[in-house]
């Protein structure tokens, strides 16, 4: 009988860290939400309009992610040192993944558009897995004009479509 209880106990202690380890999974996970990106590579000058469109992107993507439930933007004052220090987040193989650590994210997103010229641009986003670098979700868009208007449709659809989608 002595050697049941200790079974027991050990099976209940086994049954509640499950159990507490199953809500866990249902938190939110940190993320560290870079600031966007703007890659200009076309022949014209970064406009202020554009500017403002990059800050906005920002601020849309954290609100979009928070949203959902499924994710916690954290403050990246801690690190803000370390990230100005950075030419550009998304191509800096992984530090955004180490800044993201250091934050105490679960995660580091990036975003980044790239402009070839008037008429077209891309938008990116990727999610790491900070512990890991594997990449967990990610897309791009191209859009065609340089407006507020296709901008925001550019960047509704990648969240939808590409990043916040579910997986099969």
């Amino acid at each position: 009988m002595r050697m049941k209880k200790p079974l027991i106990l050990a099976l209940m202690a086994a049954h509640a860290f499950g159990a507490a380890a199953g809500a866990r999974a249902d938190e939110p996970k940190t993320a560290a939400v870079f600031d966007t990106v703007f890659v200009n590579s076309s022949p014209q000058e970064t406009s202020p309009e554009e500017a403002a469109r990059i800050q906005r992107m920002t601020a849309a993507l954290k609100l979009a992610l928070e949203k959902t439930g499924q994710y916690r933007v954290i403050d990246l004052a801690p690190v803000a040192s370390q990230i100005d220090a950075v030419k550009d987040i998304h191509d800096c193989n992984g530090c955004e993944v180490e800044l993201a650590k250091k934050a105490g994210a679960q995660l580091a997103i990036v975003a980044w558009t790239q402009k070839v010229s008037n008429l077209i641009l891309n938008l990116n986003i990727r999610i790491e897995d900070a512990a890991t670098g594997e990449t967990l979700k990610g897309g791009s868009v191209d859009i065609r004009g340089n407006t507020d208007e296709t901008w925001d449709r550019g960047l509704k659809y990648l969240l939808e479509r590409r990043v916040l989608k579910e997986q099969p």
